[in-house]
């Protein structure tokens, strides 16, 4: 089985594909994906209109749709990852969005994806969630 790291890229590389093609991710993610991959897509999607309003407020100066789409995938996992996984510390879900931007992108794309998500982070905590998992229930919707 793949590691995590893959997995993640994984499901980044659907997530990206989706959003510059059109076409829903699930259709993207390859035949033999882990259920780790499967999920990350599947949670993204549902959850995305809640994830790129945090990663918006959080991307100081930049808007959504100035972020490339790259980034932003990243960021959607990330974000995503801290919010809905508990087995994942928030502090490996931007590591590996960091080494993600470091592989997949511009030079300056991992300074930005840590600012990024170092804010939703403390935002996170600063709100009294301590970190912002749970489901969508218990934010509010």
């Amino acid at each position: 089985m793949a590691r995590r790291t893959e997995q993640r890229r994984a499901a980044v590389v659907a997530l990206y594909q989706s959003d510059v093609t059109g076409r829903p991710a699930a259709d993207l993610v390859e035949r033999g994906a882990s259920p780790f991959t499967r999920e990350l897509v599947e949670g993204v999607e549902a959850d995305l209109g809640a994830l790129d309003e945090a990663i918006a407020r959080h991307a100081s100066g930049w808007s959504l749709d100035r972020i490339a789409p790259l980034e932003r995938n990243i960021l959607r996992v990330a974000v995503h990852e801290m919010r809905n996984r508990s087995d994942i510390p928030d502090e490996v879900a931007i590591d590996e969005a960091i080494e993600a931007a470091k592989e997949l992108c511009s030079a300056d794309a991992p300074g930005f994806v840590n600012g990024v998500l170092g804010a939703v982070q403390r935002d996170a905590g600063a709100n009294g969630a301590g970190d912002e998992r749970g489901g969508a229930e218990e934010r509010g919707r």
